[in-house]
């Protein structure tokens, strides 16, 4: 069977050479993997937990239209979200388009003129900057923003080691200071991820300060990573993309936000109208996917955690800077791979394309992107676009040329669009 399994990666065109190297250090990842698949077997039982106790049954199917009144389908799921994040409330919605919409409706919704956002984990991710109205070019002026509606932001950056600078948080938190954003995992940053108890470490060293900050952590690509989600650790705002972790890879689009209940329904005013709030909203026929794709969201995000491993480790044997390395604990599915040269990043890019089940016949090319200030290629044969619990790999055309690598529906797919994108950095060596 081995021999069989090896030569379709030949006939794919994986050299022998790289394959026995890979399982070779597959063979190093055993305990790390093992490890993986427990984390994911008491998710799994949580979400199926939460989705008992809800009663969740095949009606909650059904699919509303127009307003969307009286879907008992939406709130179950809600609800069964709440449950799994130990929060008081969700709001999980097609209507929230990406990571970055859930992500300023919760902004928005719980931030006055006057107010200061603070973020004491540095520079938030790009499509942020345009939201809230910093940096250069069109980010640092958009039209909509916290800033255009006289919200000011403040930050302090992690120290060069990757820790909290407590004292420059204290100095930070003032009279004015009403919500802190925590990023928990890295975005275009070579910063270490945040794992939930360093979150907590975090959220507690704030509530000391000012014990009615509001703290919202953005918990894109950690869903399901740990055994623990930040709204264990005291987080008052949970907020994710369902075409990353939690939607399985079945859920076509959607946010959620999960949180204290008068945060979570400040947050539905904002999306939809004040006075209409969480009773509006139709799901349109989305809501057995969204179920399906929670429940199988731990197994899947375990299959992408086990290739960002994977990932690392081979990078590294062949002498590329990665963060986090083939060792070190894991608290999201991004890998990140310093390339040093656009050359090399393309390669890569290249090679996770050619490994997708869409598309794979296309040569990704760096462009304009919305919400980003420099070029960035993307690489994303998948099934529903800018899914990144699928496979995928992206960076900026900037200096120091890293990709982050994240995703794989099943781990066999991450292994193969791993080796894929390798291949490539291999021909770009032997030029």
């Amino acid at each position: 069977m081995m021999d069989m399994t090896k030569q379709m990666y030949l006939e794919l065109g994986i050299s022998e050479e790289l394959y026995d190297c890979a399982e070779n250090i597959l063979a190093g990842l055993k305990p790390r993997f093992e490890e993986i698949d427990f984390i994911a077997e008491y998710n799994q039982m949580k979400v199926l937990r939460a989705m008992q106790k809800n009663r969740v049954c095949e009606s909650h199917f059904q699919a509303s239209t127009g307003y969307g009144y009286n879907d008992a389908g939406r709130d179950a799921l809600e609800a069964v979200y709440a449950d799994v994040f130990h929060t008081q409330a969700a709001l999980v919605r097609p209507q929230l388009t990406c990571g970055t919409h859930a992500l300023a409706v919760a902004l928005a919704a719980n931030l006055r003129p006057g107010d200061e956002l603070l973020s004491p984990v540095g520079k938030p991710y790009d499509t942020l900057e345009g939201v809230i109205g910093i940096g250069e070019g069109e980010g640092g002026h958009s039209t909509g923003s916290l800033r255009e509606y006289g919200v000011s932001y403040r930050q302090v950056d992690l120290t060069n080691g990757g820790e909290f600078d407590f004292e420059g948080i204290r100095s930070a938190i003032g009279e004015r200071t009403c919500m802190v954003t925590i990023q928990r995992s890295k975005g275009y940053q070579t910063r270490p991820t945040l794992s939930v108890e360093r979150i907590g470490e975090l959220i507690r060293f704030v509530k000391g300060i000012k014990p009615d900050v509001i703290c919202m952590v953005d918990n894109c690509y950690g869903e399901f990573v740990e055994t623990i989600e930040p709204g264990d650790v005291g987080a008052d705002l949970c907020v994710g993309s369902l075409i990353k972790n939690p939607g399985g890879g079945l859920a076509p689009i959607g946010g959620y936000i999960a949180g204290r209940a008068d945060l979570v329904s400040q947050c539905a005013y904002r999306l939809t109208a004040p006075g209409l709030g969480m009773e509006v909203g139709a799901t349109l026929g989305l809501t057995q996917k969204f179920f399906q794709g929670f429940f199988l969201a731990p197994t899947v995000t375990a299959g992408a955690l086990k290739g960002a491993i994977f990932a690392a480790a081979l990078f590294e044997s062949m002498g590329y800077p990665v963060i986090p390395d083939g060792k070190e604990e894991r608290y999201d599915i991004i890998q990140a791979v310093t390339l040093n040269s656009p050359e090399a990043l393309v390669a890569f890019c290249k090679g996770i394309q050619a490994a997708a089940p869409v598309d794979s016949f296309v040569d990704p090319e760096p462009g304009d992107m919305p919400g980003y200030t420099s070029k960035v290629i993307m690489a994303a044969g998948a099934f529903v676009q800018g899914s990144s619990i699928e496979l995928s790999a992206d960076g900026p055309l900037k200096e120091p040329y890293a990709v982050y690598f994240q995703g794989g529906l099943t781990w066999y797919h991450a292994k193969f669009g791993i080796l894929k994108a390798a291949q490539e950095l291999l021909k770009i060596k032997q030029k």
